[in-house]
């Protein structure tokens, strides 16, 4: 994240208290957004504000930093939330806020955080803004059941297209096609209708390269625990392309591994879940579905912002997007 939006986002919460519980509660608020992140999502609004004539510094620029801080505090009290609810270990190369200080007061924080965002939405007063953020929970929440629901269910029987389904619905949305909607709004502009379909390709990509990596990925790059999809009995696009023609023994031994809690599955055989997983040519499917999906996101991305005002702004818009849906770690 841009250092002017981390001090833009703390300056939204506050730092000290009397009472040394809430002196606790505000350390907790600001804990996700100091561990870093890559900003990648108020990157994308940024440049697409840049894209659709808004000058750095000019009228109208302050809009946009406080839609992109308020869309760094929706990345950072969904994580608090989602990482509840997947019993994650470690978020951003530490324990996950639920570790350190249990689930009711992280719970708690996440909840504080989702009010400072529509506090940092007000402060933009962009007109459309509110409602671009409205659509971006309604689907990611939405998505989320979708997830949540089928591991609650322990539901396998699932073919890919329905996890692109919750993916699109998960990801997408707050990825790349609400970050595009709301820079060309802070520039005062009527979003492109093609920045929905090109951004739904972009963040399934984008979701399935994050897939890919959590079995093979750089622990020190990825910022989460290696096989941590397969602890917590994720359904990817890999698994479930496995799992259509796994012998029937590998398929019985995975799920009877996901049919159990987090902590009673037994580590020797998670690892051997993955060593099949990746043996198989499941990841390769799936990284040429993501380049497939890439592919024709940038295009249609590349055709909705064609009449820009300002190309090199697109341009630079166009190469982030490209980085961030075929990125290798």
């Amino acid at each position: 994240m841009r250092p002017e939006l981390l001090s833009r986002v703390l300056s939204l919460l506050p730092q000290s208290a009397q009472r040394p519980e809430l002196q606790g509660y505000h350390d907790m608020l600001r804990d996700y957004p100091q561990r870093g992140g890559k900003g990648l999502r108020s990157e994308l609004l940024l440049l697409s504000a840049r894209a659709h004539g808004l000058q750095v510094g000019g009228p109208g620029w302050e809009g946009a930093l406080w839609l992109a801080a308020a869309l760094e505090l929706f990345q950072n009290w969904v994580l608090i939330h989602d990482d509840i609810e997947d019993d994650s270990e470690d978020r951003r190369g530490r324990p996950a806020l639920h570790r350190l200080h249990g689930v009711p007061l992280a719970i708690n924080a996440g909840d504080g955080l989702h009010a400072y965002m529509w506090a940092a939405v007000h402060r933009a007063g962009v007109p459309g803004g509110m409602d671009a953020f409205l659509q971006m929970i309604h689907r990611t929440a939405e998505g989320q059941h979708l997830d949540l629901c089928w591991v609650e269910r322990r539901e396998w029987a699932l073919r890919e297209a329905d996890y692109l389904e919750m993916v699109r619905l998960k990801t997408a949305y707050y990825t790349v096609v609400v970050p595009l909607q709301l820079g060309a709004l802070a520039a005062g502009q009527v979003p492109h209708p093609g920045f929905e379909a090109a951004g739904l390709a972009l963040g399934t990509a984008f979701q399935i390269r994050d897939d890919v990596l959590n079995l093979l990925g750089d622990p020190l790059k990825y910022g989460k625990e290696i096989g941590g999809d397969l602890l917590e009995g994720k359904r990817t696009l890999i698994v479930l392309h496995w799992l259509q023609s796994a012998p029937e023994q590998q398929r019985e031994v995975f799920l009877a591994q996901m049919a159990r809690p987090r902590p009673d599955k037994d580590p020797v055989t998670v690892a051997q879940l993955q060593a099949w997983l990746l043996e198989s040519g499941s990841v390769t499917h799936a990284q040429a579905f993501a380049a497939q999906e890439a592919a024709a996101g940038l295009q249609l991305l590349q055709t909705a912002l064609a009449a820009a005002p300002e190309a090199t702004a697109a341009a630079e818009l166009l190469h982030t997007v490209r980085d961030l849906a075929t990125r290798e770690a």
